[in-house]
């Protein structure tokens, strides 16, 4: 059966039905002959079907975001401000509607869906704001030297599973407001949110500016090599960002990655531990523990060692875990089973090590992909779960009392996305911040992302950098222009 196409959903006041799920290619829902299902991770039940592209529809998304590009990129500023906006109210007046669906794929808590509804639209709102005008670099009698930002053409955004709107938002916006086209290449685990963003955006921007295939493994090693991609950007896994890169390379396509993390939080003797501490628990067990900023090695120093430990189990034991949609919910489902089977990997080493187990442990099957905080008390800087990002959560904390010391413990990986001091002498923490080898770097603080300010990592955490003026930079090329005056 040939895919087929309704009529262009640009069309009508905006309202779109969250129970049927469709590519969008150029304007029009394009259905496909082969579908699949995502689970809902809180009770293992399929959701909706959605589409499994092929390659023909990876090409016509590209031809018709090519077109899109020669009028999209020749729009004013303003015109793509004031379309971007427009999708931003869209998405305010559906922020009900998707949180739901948001967690009934991905499974986090009700309450924290709508805030990545908000923060989407925040993201949409500040970066539709933000400017990036030509510089003149040089202007004499003789000439005029101007540094010119000029949209690169079509963009793949890859999006991952643990924050679908907020990270498919991140890559649209900056694409869009610098005259870039994009398609959006959903998670296969978390497609429905993303499909029906891409829906709702129809209404504010011309046929092929923004278009959603949704597939199997298949669909992110088309579009990474295929010819007429310009740009990828990419949040994933460290391994898989490596694949993303070699693949693009052959092509000189642009890239963006962001990866892996493995964020260590330094605690000095001088902070409040009873507020303090349920921070560092918040932080680390936040959605699951699956983000990618979120804090996964804690340091504490030696003289507050037990008290502050103590305070973070008695915190984290009140947190409950269970389906998004129950009341009073911290911790939904591990998002997959895959992640599931890997997070369970760092509980048998766990076991095989005999460590120490301050709170939680491994939980046997249920109805879902739960998994309960986890705690664990000085295991060995060598081991798999000081190593390695379990993506889940299971939080290892370690003694310090040389600051020397800590900050090479703390720089001792090869990951570099975030990282935080806590301490009630700012100089200190200041001090230690400056010297962290992480591209997100807080005092008193985490995660604490805006729109306004660039995001990237160092070492193994990516490539390049999103959001800010740096983030509209890198969907650009740079051009030089000498103008003579004679």
């Amino acid at each position: 059966m040939a895919p087929s196409a309704t009529e262009n959903v640009a069309n009508g006041s905006g309202k779109i039905p969250f129970d049927t799920f469709q590519n969008v290619i150029n304007g029009k829902l394009v259905d496909t002959e082969k579908t699949r299902t995502g689970i809902n991770p809180a009770n293992k039940k399929a959701n909706a079907p959605v589409p499994v592209s092929t390659e023909k529809d990876v090409d016509d998304a590209v031809k018709a975001a090519k077109a899109a590009f020669k009028i999209w990129s020749r729009t004013t500023k303003e015109e793509r401000k004031k379309s971007i906006l427009g999708f931003s109210a869209a998405l305010k007046q559906h922020r009900e509607e998707f949180a739901q669906l948001l967690t009934k794929e991905q499974g986090k808590p009700l309450a924290m869906a709508q805030s990545e509804l908000d923060s989407a639209s925040y993201w949409l709102d500040t970066t539709a704001n933000l400017e990036l005008p030509d510089v003149t670099e040089e202007e004499t009698d003789e000439r005029k030297v101007i540094t010119r930002y000029t949209p690169l053409g079509v963009v793949a955004g890859i999006v991952p599973w643990n924050y679908p709107i907020q990270l498919a938002i991140g890559k649209i916006a900056p694409a869009l407001v610098t005259g870039n086209t994009i398609i959006i290449k959903p998670s296969p685990f978390t497609p429905y949110c993303d499909i029906k963003l891409i829906e709702l955006a129809q209404k504010f921007f011309p046929p092929g500016v923004i278009q959603v295939l949704s597939g199997d493994d298949n669909l992110g090693p088309w579009l990474t090599a295929h010819p007429g991609i310009d740009k990828i950007s990419f949040t994933g896994s460290t391994a898989t960002g490596k694949k993303v890169m070699e693949s693009a390379s052959k092509t000189l396509k642009r890239v963006t990655l962001e990866l892996g993390g493995k964020d260590p939080a330094i605690i000095c003797k001088s902070v409040d531990i009873a507020s303090v501490a349920p921070l560092i628990a918040t932080f680390a067990f936040l959605n699951s523990g699956q983000i990618c900023l979120a804090l996964k090695r804690i340091y504490i120093h030696e003289s507050i060692y037990n008290e502050f430990r103590d305070a973070m189990v008695a915190f984290a034991k009140g947190l409950k875990v269970g389906d998004g949609t129950e009341e009073g919910v911290f911790l939904g489902p591990i998002q997959n089973s895959m992640q599931y089977e890997r997070v369970q990997t760092f509980f048998d080493d766990i076991e095989k090590q005999g460590q120490k187990v301050a709170l939680g442990g491994k939980v046997p099957d249920s109805g879902g992909y739960f998994i309960t905080p986890t705690i664990i008390d000085n295991p060995a800087s060598t081991s798999k779960l000081w190593v390695e990002e379990p993506f889940g959560p299971i939080l290892p904390i370690q003694p310090w009392s040389d600051e020397e010391d800590v900050i090479e413990r703390a720089n001792d990986t090869l990951m570099g996305l975030g990282a935080s001091v806590w301490s009630s002498d700012l100089d200190e923490a200041a001090r230690i911040a400056e010297r962290l080898d992480a591209g997100n770097v807080w005092v008193n603080a985490h995660l604490e992302l805006d729109p306004k300010f660039a995001f990237g990592g160092h070492k193994e955490s990516g490539i390049g950098s999103e959001w800010g003026i740096s983030g509209l930079k890198a969907f650009c090329n740079i051009q030089t222009l000498y103008l003579k005056k004679k």
